[in-house]
């Protein structure tokens, strides 16, 4: 099993920043990638950024540029840093970890986050 705890969430004025960290522990093997997804309210869950074990990245295209996503695998920890917020960057933000278990990749979630920024 593995245990995620988020932290770094808040109240931010647009133009703000935040961080936001993802630690991760138990019965992890292998991470494949982590990654941070968001949720606003009666929307779908959207994928963030993610970043591979070799440090690839992928963002999507309304973040680019303002958020930052790094790992530091030795504390199996994943970061996102938040600049230039919008207001439409209010959502519920999930830590997101795939680990290997022998030949599957299975998913981890956390727990959520909420970002809320004030126009």
């Amino acid at each position: 099993q593995v245990q995620l705890v988020e932290s770094g969430g808040g109240l931010v004025q647009a133009g703000g920043s935040l961080r936001l960290s993802c630690a991760a522990s138990g019965s992890i093997f292998s991470i494949n990638a982590m990654g941070w997804y968001r949720q606003a309210p009666g929307k779908q869950r959207e994928l963030v950024a993610t970043i591979t074990s070799g440090g690839r990245t992928n963002y999507a295209d309304s973040v680019k540029g303002r958020f930052t996503i790094s790992r530091d695998n030795a504390k199996n920890t994943v970061y996102l840093q938040m600049s230039s917020l919008k207001a439409e960057d209010t959502a519920l933000y999930y830590c997101n970890v795939k680990v290997w278990v022998g030949v599957t990749i299975l998913d981890y979630w956390g727990q959520g986050t909420q970002v809320t920024v004030s126009s």
